[in-house]
């Protein structure tokens, strides 16, 4: 295979499904399909859901400069700014308490549950709430919705006052009656967090696997509610607060809880104030309730490992990058991912001091380069039911080394009697001092292997090319070189048949390099091996192709040509036209006037009036749409006649029947 051009080259979660066919089995043929279906269920099994990235320190110094915008552009990007801030342990803006005074809205519902919530983590923020309280309790009637109760119980809640919680239950379950979106539901969610400690909220703590439900799940990675980010982050958070309040666990498979996890952190690399809080609200609470805690196993290390890193660093936290207590972490193995081959089973990780870093010397094992699947299992100390996903850890580590050419060998074979008529070494990174000469009778062959620095042995790379190159024209030829069993690579150079193919027939001075690249190697390199003088059998009347260099600068610009249109008529010859087109017209009304008009079977209606206005009306427009209107424009207009039209003529053609039938002598006898 060669690939030529014409400048120089310039360097500088579950697997697929199984598909069974059911038909007439005997014994043994049932015991092989339950071993399958077994093997299934357990590779099935073995591919259990974790969590895909946590909020870094880094994630979470980008969310915290989203939310510290300089300037606020309303109460809610206020309100959402500073209680992000406040998740996250930054201070608030020092103007913000200055900014919801100016900006509160007393006779707003929904300004009021803004500027509170904000205010209320301030802290040192007093409002001038005025009429709030009647404000919020005006808005507590049958009519709200689940949205307008948890903007006012929130606010009542922010401000310290009373709420009527059996009230507002009657109010929510109506509410929940009109409305039960998914949406709707989360917001009651948080309703019946906020209600007094007498009142039983156990069926929203039950309904909370119902709205799970309800969730689309993306690639079985991810779940996720219709309307993204602020139904998925109101849920986790709602769903966890009334679970709390009620002291019962809500029924959530750790599938679902992971899933929703990896939706929430999906977009954490968002510019947007609200998403911005809501994915740190979202997190913080999967990281801190007495329920689920999702644990993550992220590199903090480079994913590199070479010899001058040979040791990888592994965080083990929640979802906040905390600490979730003292663990002891090891690997339950190391796989190649090019072969499958397995490195080593269980070793243990050092712990560092913060309790969350584990460190491994990934070299100790020596493993050939490639990428590895490390899988990572921790334990606490001390139990804890809570935590998900601690058997579940899975990182990708790329080994690399230093590659080094030798055997390098440059052959000059005679191609009739394949006997080697030359033979000559070349050490790298030298190029070989005499110029090889050959000529169409002869192919040239380079053999060599590459071997690894770390281990001196043979290994195999992507990418190992011989670049050909004229040294008059330019023009080169890239070929594959063959890789045998026994990683020894060779190229092969028919010189006729190139010649003919590739070099255009134009003997000369040729230069050969070796092009060497992998992923998984330090020193990618291209070395110019050697020059050749080869002698083709050139066609005599065949001049070369002139050399010309790459010229980087602007184009001359393209003028776009639009079709000349085609010459119209005179306006003798038109206007000649348009009146052969008028005599009938002409005629017809001079018939008209001679003979006479017979308008007295015209009812006088207002549907025969409507019916031939119409018709004028249309002749009208074809006359505009011919002088300056457009299609569209005619189209619009046209169906708004046409109707008035279709409409007034079917009422006349309809009286003028009935009036026929009434004349009829016919219809004089029946009646």
């Amino acid at each position: 295979m060669a690939i030529v051009r014409t400048y120089p080259l310039r360097s500088s979660k579950f697997p697929g499904c199984a598909i069974f066919q059911l038909g007439s089995w005997n014994t043994g043929e049932m015991a092989k399909g339950y071993g399958l279906l077994l093997l299934l269920a357990f590779a099935v099994a073995g591919q259990a859901l974790r969590p895909l990235s946590v909020l870094t320190s880094e994630d979470q110094t980008k969310i915290r400069a989203v939310l510290e915008q300089a300037k606020f552009t309303d109460i809610a990007h206020a309100h959402y700014s500073i209680l992000g801030l406040t998740l996250l342990g930054a201070p608030a803006p020092k103007d913000a308490c200055n900014y919801l005074k100016a900006n509160i809205d007393i006779s707003n519902v929904q300004s009021l549950y803004h500027a509170t919530a904000a205010a209320k983590a301030l802290g040192n923020c007093q409002l001038n709430a005025g009429n709030a309280k009647q404000t919020l309790n005006g808005a507590l009637n049958e009519s709200a919705d689940t949205a307008t109760l948890f903007y006012a119980v929130c606010a009542l809640n922010s401000l310290n006052f009373p709420i009527n919680s059996v009230e507002v239950a009657k109010l929510l379950k109506a509410a929940l009656q009109k409305d039960d979106s998914v949406i709707s539901q989360v917001y009651s969610l948080h309703v019946a967090s906020m209600l007094s400690a007498e009142t039983d909220v156990t069926e929203y703590v039950n309904s909370v696997e119902d709205i799970a439900a309800q969730g689309d799940e993306i690639d079985e990675i991810y779940l996720q509610f219709e309307g993204g980010i602020l139904p998925s982050a109101l849920f986790i958070d709602g769903a966890l607060k009334v679970a709390a309040k009620a002291n019962k666990k809500p029924v959530l498979t750790e599938e679902q809880v992971v899933m929703m996890g990896n939706y929430i952190l999906s977009r954490k690399s968002t510019q947007n104030v609200r998403n911005a809080y809501l994915v740190v609200l979202a997190t913080k609470a999967l990281s801190d309730n007495k329920f689920f805690v999702p644990v993550g196993f992220t590199l903090s290390s480079s994913i590199t490992v070479s010899p001058v890193q040979p040791k990888i660093n592994v965080q083990v936290t929640n979802l906040m990058a905390g600490s979730v207590g003292q663990l002891t972490v090891s690997t339950k193995s190391a796989v190649r991912k090019s072969d499958g081959s397995k490195l080593f089973a269980e070793k243990k990780l050092t712990a560092a001091s913060d309790k969350t870093h584990f460190e491994l010397n990934f070299l100790e094992s020596k493993p050939a380069p490639g990428f590895y699947d490390v899988t990572l299992v921790a334990k606490p100390a001390k139990a804890d039911s809570r935590l998900i996903g601690l058997s579940e850890g899975s990182i990708t580590v790329k080994v690399v080394t230093e590659v080094a050419v030798e055997g390098v060998e440059l052959l000059v074979i005679d191609r009739d009697q394949s006997i080697t008529t030359k033979t000559v070494s070349v050490q790298h990174p030298k190029k070989l001092a005499s110029v090889l000469e050959a000529d169409h009778h002869q192919n040239i062959m380079l053999k060599f292997t590459l071997k690894d620095k770390a281990t001196n042995k043979p290994m195999a790379v992507h990418q190992a090319f011989i670049r050909m190159a004229n040294v008059k024209t330019k023009q080169e030829v890239i070929f594959t070189s063959d890789r045998s069993e026994t990683l020894q690579y060779s190229f092969k150079l028919d010189v006729a048949q190139s010649g003919r193919d590739h070099f255009s027939a134009l003997s000369g001075k040729y230069s050969m390099e070796l092009i060497v690249g992998d992923a998984s190697i330090q020193n990618p390199f291209l070395w110019h091996v050697a020059d050749l003088n080869l002698k083709l059998n050139e066609d005599p009347n065949k001049k070369a192709p002139e050399v010309k260099g790459i010229e980087y600068k602007a184009k001359d610009p393209i003028d776009h040509m639009f079709r000349v249109p085609e010459k119209r008529p005179s306006k003798t010859v038109s206007s000649v036209f348009t009146g052969l087109i008028a005599i009938p017209l002409i005629i017809l009304l001079a018939l008209w006037a001679k003979l006479g008009v017979n308008l007295g079977n015209m009812p006088m209606s207002l549907s025969a009036i409507g019916f031939h206005v119409g018709l004028a009306s249309i002749l009208g427009l074809m006359y505009c749409y011919w002088a300056y209107l457009n299609m569209f424009q005619t189209v619009r207009y046209l169906t708004v006649i046409g109707i008035v039209t279709f409409i007034c003529g079917n009422r006349l053609l309809g009286s003028i029947a009935a009036r026929k039938l009434a004349r009829s002598p016919r219809f004089k006898g029946i009646r």
